[in-house]
């Protein structure tokens, strides 16, 4: 990062890739000295409002920004709510972009999603593929605001010459998550879902046949991926943070390694009245391994037992 003193702001620092951001830098060493990190959550300020982001950005004077805060739901919550999903993600986007830009932030990281991509496409799904068609009607609102920040990044780098990026994790799962059945993104799901089926002795009953497959990423992985984005990559178009497609799974055996890893010798049972959603969603990781071709990913079976020794043990304070 540039000489002179660094400050690094990140938002959303609470949720799951906050506290991913957090722990790679504080507990593995990526702090350099003399930077100072701050971690926000919506508590510090309300990041709807342009009023409390620019105090939030006078109190901390932020050299550089990890961008993760954002209005996230589970799938049913979207559907009901799609123009609040809309409405809150654009304030607090450009509310973050606006005031980064006139404080002089050199640089901001955002978080998009992998949801965003159009719902008929073409696998492997690559960077480029964003803007080729609508995102998938349930959470259309959430996608297009985060569509939106690619946009705006490519304003402002056009206008003003900022160098602000973005990247697309996909199918991130880890401590922090949020494993409520009905909020959480489908690791974390069955994580809650397998663990209280151990405490009730009740079998576990999995939506859908177990065959659709997902690319599942630590989201301590996504972490150290995003702290060298901040440092090293400098393009302004999006890079997709992913295992590769040699990695991917499907969800029967996610639950397996759940259940390995909970000690769960309960019947597993697979409910096909639902759907199994899109059978693949592989991510290219061709831009990553071209920038970044050392990165070695955490094994997803080691990366499922960590979370849920995680879980486990802070089963009282974990958001489920």
């Amino acid at each position: 990062l540039d000489s002179g003193p660094v400050r690094v702001l990140v938002t959303g620092g609470s949720g799951m890739l906050g506290k991913a951001v957090e722990h790679v830098v504080m507990n593995e060493g990526l702090k350099r000295e003399g930077e100072e990190w701050i971690f926000l959550s919506s508590k510090d300020a309300d990041l709807r409002d342009l009023g409390q982001t620019k105090a939030v950005f006078e109190k901390h004077r932020p050299t550089h920004v990890i961008h993760l805060a954002a209005k996230v739901g589970g799938i049913y919550e979207h559907m009901r709510d799609n123009l609040l999903f809309l409405s809150d993600n654009l304030r607090i986007n450009d509310n973050v972009l606006q005031t980064a830009h006139d404080t002089g932030v050199t640089k901001v990281v955002s978080c998009l999603s992998s949801c965003i991509f159009p719902d008929k496409i073409t696998y492997p799904i690559d960077e480029t593929m964003i803007h080729n068609g609508l995102p998938h009607d349930s959470n259309f609102g959430y996608s297009h605001a985060k569509r939106l920040i690619d946009i705006q990044n490519r304003g402002y780098f056009e206008q003003y010459g900022r160098r602000y990026t973005s990247v697309i994790p996909t199918n991130v799962f880890g401590p922090h998550d949020n494993f409520n059945k009905d909020k959480a993104h489908v690791m974390s799901a069955l994580i809650g879902k397998t663990y209280k089926a151990k405490m009730e002795g009740t079998p576990v009953t999995v939506c859908g046949t177990g065959a659709a497959r997902r690319l599942f990423t630590l989201s301590w992985d996504v972490g150290r991926l995003i702290v060298w984005v901040l440092r090293e990559y400098d393009e302004i178009q999006p890079i997709i943070l992913s295992v590769g497609e040699e990695d991917e799974i499907s969800i029967k055996d996610a639950v397996e390694m759940i259940a390995e890893a909970l000690d769960f010798k309960g019947e597993i049972k697979y409910d096909t009245s639902f759907s199994d959603g899109q059978l693949r969603k592989t991510t290219s990781i061709a831009k990553l391994r071209r920038y970044h071709p050392d990165f070695t990913f955490t094994p997803v079976k080691e990366g499922i037992k960590m979370t849920c020794d995680w879980f486990v043990a802070n089963y009282n304070s974990a958001r489920i």
